[in-house]
């Protein structure tokens, strides 16, 4: 039955693709979940820079409240409007895969922004695969098919292109300007009012530090198809105790985390942020990040603030997970810890002195992987969207 609607959906999308709109640009982040990402830089300096377009973006049920928010133009994934809309469209902008069922027009620019540079092995060089209804063989392929369909790859440095062009098996354009989420950062470091703003727009504390922890997802913990559980051994309660009133906790789920986590009983020294938030905003507005292997602390370099990364369970993600393109013992810009006794004690360095827990090596890190984040990567995107529409 599945496969079914999947063909009937492929037909009417190239039936609805002949009456193609050069004006409409599609915008769709985290598979209709979001309003964030690459995508949404792109689509606000589009709005921004480019009125004579119409920008659309494609929203699930559920999910509409940032949309409404920022008024922002948008039609329900799967509607009779989407139908009428994402077939015409003359460009996708969109920072995941996309099903092969939704055929795409030869008259549709495909943009695949992608949402982050790897450290943990992606696509195609994962040698095994732990993922539902996928094979090592299927799941190679499916990027391989859909890599095929994406007129560009944007890339924030000459490391991801490498990756991207092997793990995606992708041979097309490289738009290689940095990536366009990180716009804000660069404006941080740049100007420190855009912190404060950040903080009021999303009522954070101003008059305190705030530490963001935002781990990834672990593909073993299968709860659901396209879904996972989150088991951590981060040590809460200690952490809030050490803290006092002198910072706020927010915490930011990986957007394929299943559960929904509550933090009530630590009377807003907890703040759940993991929906509802755009991460370069949380990145912003950091003083310092907690991560393990997310992709987020090569962004959150640009900022220049201190990390520390939380991993217990580095041989085990290494090993038996998916492992990575690179020792992070060598490379990554922040303290590893593997105990709650050590991240306990860093916190403690980093309340003292915050420039005491950045390691020398901060400033090589910052040079490979974020030279070419110069406030420019929405408007290059944006730019290249643009001429492609007047050829």
């Amino acid at each position: 039955m599945k496969g079914l609607v999947e063909s009937a959906i492929k037909q009417l999308f190239k039936l609805i693709g002949f009456f193609h709109n050069d004006q409409i640009i599609y915008f769709e982040s985290f598979h209709g979940s979001q309003y964030s990402d690459n995508p949404r830089a792109v689509f606000e300096w589009m709005r921004d820079e480019y009125p004579e377009y119409t920008l659309v973006w494609g929203v699930n049920k559920g999910s509409e409240e940032p949309f409404r928010e920022e008024k922002v133009s948008y039609v329900l994934r799967f509607s009779l409007k989407w139908f009428l809309t994402m077939p015409r469209a003359g460009a996708w902008v969109i920072n995941t895969r996309t099903p092969l069922w939704l055929a795409k027009n030869k008259k549709t620019t495909y943009i695949q922004t992608w949402h982050g540079t790897p450290l943990k092995k992606i696509g195609r060089d994962i040698s095994q695969v732990n993922i539902p209804g996928y094979t090592k063989e299927t799941y190679d392929q499916s990027f391989s098919d859909e890599s095929k369909r994406w007129d560009y790859l944007v890339s924030p440095n000459e490391y991801c292109t490498r990756i991207f062009k092997q793990a995606f098996d992708y041979h097309g354009n490289m738009l290689e300007v940095g990536y366009p989420r990180n716009d804000v950062l660069v404006q941080k470091a740049q100007e420190k009012t855009i912190e404060q703003t950040l903080k009021i727009k999303h009522h954070f504390p101003v008059d305190k530090k705030l530490v963001l922890y935002a781990p990834t997802w672990r593909e073993t913990e299968n709860r659901e198809k396209g879904k996972y559980a989150f088991t951590t051994e981060f040590p809460f309660d200690e952490v809030v105790e050490q803290f006092g009133e002198e910072a706020i906790l927010l915490v930011r789920m990986h957007y394929l985390v299943a559960q929904q986590f509550d933090f009530s009983k630590y009377a807003g020294k907890v703040i759940n942020v993991s929906t509802g938030y755009d991460m370069s905003d949380l990145l912003a507005v950091a003083d310092l990040l907690i991560t393990d292997y997310s992709s987020c602390f090569f962004d959150f370099a640009i900022t220049n603030q201190p990390m520390l990364f939380f991993i217990p369970d580095q041989k085990n993600y290494e090993e038996e997970m998916r492992g990575f393109y690179f020792p992070m013992e060598e490379t990554v810009p922040g303290k590893l810890v593997k105990t709650k006794h050590e991240l306990l004690e860093e916190l403690h360095q980093w309340e003292e002195n915050s420039e005491s827990i950045k390691p020398s090596t901060y400033e090589a890190f910052k040079t490979k992987f974020t030279q070419l984040e110069t406030n420019q990567a929405a408007k290059k995107v944006s730019d290249a969207i643009v001429s492609k529409r007047k050829d």
